[in-house]
């Protein structure tokens, strides 16, 4: 298989299935049966629930048994060797990981306001230890999201916050824009996000104002797009769609689970290096996906109201 075809897979445009339930540390895939509720009659209809759908990526820090678990401190303009563990259904560090767009762990650190973004990649340092060489200049609030799958299990992404002592001066969120700039490159955006459907994101890098037709894979692709939304920082999956073209263009398809304001970080490689540039995107607020109708059971009695 070729070089492009092999990046195919994850190359342009990406499938992200981002849950729509909000709430944070309940436990995925759960749900609980709403109780029975009796009729006008001596007898009752039993009303059942459908399952709730998936709480977003990163916003616990524990799901399905997996917990992630810093043990760093860092502090403000300090460089770092911040070292945690991910932890399994037995309680022990997880030591066996499944190889993920080129690696096995992907650590995102981001602060609170989303104005600062690291995509970093640690190295397991033995016993089920992760380390990773970081360096954050400013205090205040950040938060760490580890981006992995098991051996023999399904991919997760866990968050769990990293204070950073200090006086924190929270930066308002950039505003809305189609353009960034970042090392004289521009990556211009089409498309639109929309609440409750898979919507088509392209991106287009040019430089000197000439397009770029020679990107770099990075990460098995020739582009990795990281979104989050403003207020929880909840984490969208996303992979790029198939393409054997090095660019300008690099196609994602993201599903959000509700309208609001999402940073997007494309990283791309180019020249060698790795460059990140960064958008305000907004999701037009819809109408939430309805839910649905309970079915309901009579029971053995008699059931007339």
């Amino acid at each position: 298989m070729n070089t492009a075809s092999k990046l195919g897979a994850y190359a342009v445009g990406l499938a992200v299935v981002f849950g729509g339930a909000l709430g944070v540390g309940s436990a995925v895939g759960e749900s609980t049966p709403a109780p029975a509720r009796p009729s006008h009659g001596s007898a009752h209809a039993e009303v059942v629930a459908e399952p709730q759908a998936d709480t977003p990526g990163g916003l616990q820090v524990s799901e399905n048994g997996y917990t992630l678990n810093p043990l760093t401190t860092v502090k403000a303009g300090e460089p770092t060797d911040f070292r945690f563990t991910v932890t399994g259904p037995d309680g022990k560090p997880v030591t066996d990981y499944q190889v993920k767009h080129d690696k096995k762990l992907h650590f995102i650190l981001v602060s609170r306001d989303l104005a600062a973004f690291q995509h970093l990649h640690p190295e397991q340092a033995g016993d089920g230890v992760w380390s990773v060489k970081l360096t954050l200049a400013d205090p205040g609030a950040y938060r760490a999201f580890a981006d992995f799958a098991p051996a023999g299990g399904s991919g997760l992404t866990l968050g769990t916050d990293v204070p950073v002592a200090g006086d924190y001066q929270p930066r308002a969120l950039p505003a809305v824009t189609r353009t960034a700039e970042v090392d004289g490159y521009t990556v211009s955006l089409t498309g639109d996000l929309v609440p409750g459907q898979a919507s088509k994101l392209t991106l287009s890098v040019s430089k000197d104002g000439k397009p770029v037709t020679d990107l770099q894979p990075y990460l098995g692709a020739y582009g990795h797009l990281v979104a989050l939304r403003a207020g929880d920082l909840a984490y969208l999956h996303v992979h790029p769609e198939e393409s054997d073209k090095a660019g300008p263009e690099i196609t994602f398809y993201a599903e959000v689970p509700s309208g609001g304001d999402y940073r997007l970080f494309l990283d791309f490689q180019h020249a060698g290096k790795v460059r990140t540039a960064d958008f305000t995107a907004r999701a037009a607020a819809g109408q939430p996906k309805p839910a649905a109708e309970p079915s309901v059971s009579p029971s053995h009695g008699d059931n007339t109201h």
